[in-house]
């Protein structure tokens, strides 16, 4: 999400008073909540141009690798009736191991996260690269920011247990809202216990704690109450509050082991946070913290490093 989204709040609030503030609640959530069908990601949150680079041929040769081999895509229904889409890569020898793949912020799931698709079907997994509500080809009109999308994974879990059998083992990977949403889907009562475990690269805690974080760093504004109008406005039109689940709450459930992943140098989602969620997690954990890496960047700045970590973690549990 770019920071300068968040510059007419700005104006409007130090303007003057509640009516101001009311104007820059709708501002926010008019820019940010309803489906946005363009990258809404500062890529200078990411890395700076030479590290882009860099990053992009990695990004490029493994997309290469992933579209080259065959695919289905694949709906479902969620439980208010959206068509939610994605993308099935079927391991080459048949497999009981599926990874469902869940990406950022008006992202899709073919662009965020095809290079650990192309890492899980590596290593002999099924890939399930879906696109989350109101991104890519599902169906949606509000951002759910993972406190939806995590009814929508367990549909995307029933999928796979039905496509690949009931003794499957399924491993969920997100990055950045869709790190949020594999988190949050772990407090869920549903979630099966074919979750061995599941990877979140550079999640937020909550909505409401990255929109606080913004407006403090960027524009120096607390958070109330621009915030508690916008999550009024959210309510009433969404369907959902920015605090009605946060990751902290859920990961205290300790349903399965979690590898927290987060970049050293993340301004846009504070490291914090994933050092938060480790804290709170009450089951078995990792944290992989990498040097360098801005916003969802960990992966490319130190592949290596990533892939063992994240090899030597799932060898635990699968």
């Amino acid at each position: 999400m770019n920071p300068a989204l968040f510059a007419a709040i700005a104006g409007g609030v130090a303007a003057t008073g509640a009516a101001a503030s009311v104007i820059g609640a709708y501002t926010l959530f008019n820019r940010v909540i309803p489906r946005q069908d363009e990258l809404r990601v500062d890529v200078g949150e990411m890395a700076d141009a030479k590290q882009w680079e860099e990053y992009i041929k990695i990004i490029h040769a493994e997309k290469e690798k992933l579209f080259a081999r065959p695919s289905e895509h694949v709906t479902i229904k969620s439980r208010d009736g959206l068509t939610l889409h994605g993308d099935l890569f079927s391991a080459e020898i048949p497999s009981k191991r599926t990874a469902v793949l869940f990406h950022g912020y008006t992202g899709c799931g073919l662009n965020d996260c095809a290079t650990m698709a192309e890492s899980f079907m590596e290593r002999g997994f099924n890939a399930l690269v879906v696109d989350q509500r109101s991104h890519g080809k599902s169906e949606g009109k509000f951002i759910g920011f993972g406190i939806l999308d995590r009814f929508d994974a367990i549909k995307w879990i029933d999928y796979a247990l039905e496509r690949f059998g009931e003794n499957s083992d399924i491993v969920l990977y997100g990055v950045s809202m869709g790190a949020s949403t594999v988190l949050m889907t772990s407090g869920l009562d549903e979630l099966p216990k074919n979750v061995k475990a599941i990877i979140a690269d550079c999640a937020f805690t909550s909505p409401y704690d990255v929109f606080t974080h913004i407006l403090k760093r960027d524009y120096h504004l607390p958070p109330k109450p621009i915030l508690a109008i916008n999550e009024q406005i959210c309510r009433a039109k969404a369907g959902y509050g920015f605090r009605d689940c946060t990751t902290l709450q859920a990961v205290k459930r300790g349903a399965c082991p979690i590898l927290f992943i987060h970049g050293k140098e993340d301004k846009f989602v504070p490291t914090v946070m994933s050092k938060q969620n480790f804290e709170a997690c009450t089951g078995e954990k990792e944290l992989l913290l990498i040097d360098n890496a801005g916003h969802a960047a960990s992966l490319y700045e130190n592949k290596p490093l990533y892939e063992k970590t994240v090899s030597e973690f799932l060898a635990k549990y699968l």
